[in-house]
């Protein structure tokens, strides 16, 4: 037995309002001859046979279980508890969607409090809001949140060409038909000083990212001087950061950033091929009123008992559709629970912990990597767990190389992005490659080395 939601009688109805007589004129767009195309599809198959089919095509990948990782820029690869998928897992969270009714969604609630709660203790900020898409939309919304602030009388944003790429894409992507002008991200170093030459009396916001995409460290004392340079021309500091780094460094907070963002993918979220992940989004209380997202707050009840309910989405296009700041009317719930699952079962001396074997992993593969023949450690500046390595040859030749003989996934080719950044490689080292891993990089390296010498001479 099947359900059929349209009956003739209600497809007749829908066909006459919108003027046409018969489905096909529909699809009269699509040459009639490309309509129904034979699609020539092999045999059906059992389920256990597609499962194992499945699993063969499986095999052609490169897992994490199987491959070493040194490739970050955004997304990374860090240990997950198994009570983060244990907790998500549970039905009344993994199937919940919108808390509108706090009466049946107390759990929800709270999880989204308690997420909230974490992150503007791990930012040093005093709001954060229930999750934006992804990092990238967290720092697009930034954008949008502080034109609004400024109640849209300026329209410039200055945008440090070390913030990554994609976040960058997004923002211009997000700022199409606003009549906005981004600047400062054309430019290829990483200078304080000549974006604060790019701020005037138009700009809105300013926006950095620490660590930067590069893998560099900027101190909290030249964040501070930042800072005051920009709130002296009356526009806001948006900060992109990594979450991991916050539980060793200085919090955005702590030096003077209006609003904070983050990729929250590395707190409790496995890899996955472009998600989903979440956007931390964390601020200062008197910008609440044009914040993007819905937040979650506590309270007490007619009967004096503790609850939960949706605080603030007064922004929502499905409440204030003329007035909404934000196209956003979702939030990646699931994810933000599984970072708060995360960050409540290390804690804050657990995160330091991954944060401190992040920072060692890399400056020791660092130092092995730059004492190579023919390699050059680019960055002088302080890292966390990435660095950029100059290479002897294209970074895709050299990835090519260490995937087929040794089953290696190599770092970021920088190229792509930047016109100065040839044969430059970034390298992500976290808390989940082994010293064995990080020794067998550098002998693949040098290896390659070798061997295009040799190749060089005999050719």
């Amino acid at each position: 037995m099947r359900f059929t939601p349209n009956t003739e009688v209600d497809r007749r109805a829908m066909m006459k309002t919108i003027g046409i007589q018969d489905i096909d004129e529909l699809f009269h767009d699509i040459p009639a001859e490309h309509r129904y195309p034979d699609l020539q599809l092999p045999p059906p198959l059992t389920e256990m046979e597609v499962a194992r089919e499945m699993q063969e095509m499986a095999g052609d990948n490169a897992q994490l279980g199987v491959f070493a990782s040194f490739l970050g820029a955004g997304a990374y690869h860090h240990f997950v508890p198994a009570v983060v998928d244990m907790v998500i897992s549970r039905s009344e969270f993994y199937t919940a969607y919108t808390p509108y009714q706090p009466e049946i969604s107390q759990g929800t609630l709270q999880a989204i409090f308690e997420y909230q709660s974490m992150v503007a203790a791990l930012t040093g900020m005093e709001i954060a809001n229930a999750s934006q898409y992804d990092g990238a939309t967290a720092v697009a919304e930034a954008a949008i949140m502080a034109l609004n602030v400024l109640r849209m009388k300026r329209n410039k944003i200055v945008v440090s060409p070390s913030v990554n790429p994609m976040y960058r894409q997004v923002l211009r992507t997000y700022a199409q038909g606003m009549d906005l002008q981004i600047v400062g991200d054309d430019r290829q170093e990483n200078d304080f000083h000549a974006l604060l030459d790019l701020c005037d009396d138009n700009t809105a916001v300013v926006i950095v990212q620490n660590p930067d995409f590069w893998g560099q460290l900027h101190s909290g004392a030249e964040m501070q001087d930042l800072a005051e340079a920009v709130h002296a021309h009356g526009a806001l500091l948006t900060v992109a950061t990594d979450p991991i780094a916050l539980a060793l460094f200085h919090a955005p907070g702590e030096y003077g950033a209006d609003i904070v963002t983050a990729e929250g993918q590395s707190l409790g979220n496995s890899l996955n091929f472009g998600g989903p992940y979440l956007g931390m989004f964390a601020f200062r209380a008197k910008l609440v009123r044009k914040s993007s997202g819905r937040l979650v707050g506590q309270t007490i009840d007619l009967d004096g008992k503790q609850g939960f309910v949706l605080t603030l989405s007064t922004r929502e296009q499905h409440i204030r559709r003329a007035k909404a700041t934000s196209n956003i009317c979702s939030n990646q719930s699931l994810n933000a629970l599984a970072a708060g699952v995360y960050m409540a079962a290390l804690g804050k001396q657990g995160m330091r912990k991954v944060a401190e074997l992040c920072w060692h992993k890399a400056h020791y593969a660092a130092d092995r990597l730059q004492a190579l023949e023919g390699y050059e450690l680019l960055s002088d500046r302080p890292f966390f767990k990435e660095f950029v390595l100059r290479c002897p040859r294209p970074v895709a030749e050299i990835n090519q190389y260490l995937l087929e003989e040794y089953g290696i996934i190599g770092g970021y080719d920088l190229s792509t992005d930047y016109d100065t950044l040839d044969n430059a490689m970034l390298l992500c080292v976290t808390e989940m490659n082994t010293r064995e891993e990080i020794d067998d990089l550098v002998d693949a390296l040098a290896t390659f080395h070798q061997y295009i010498n040799t190749e060089e001479v005999v050719s």
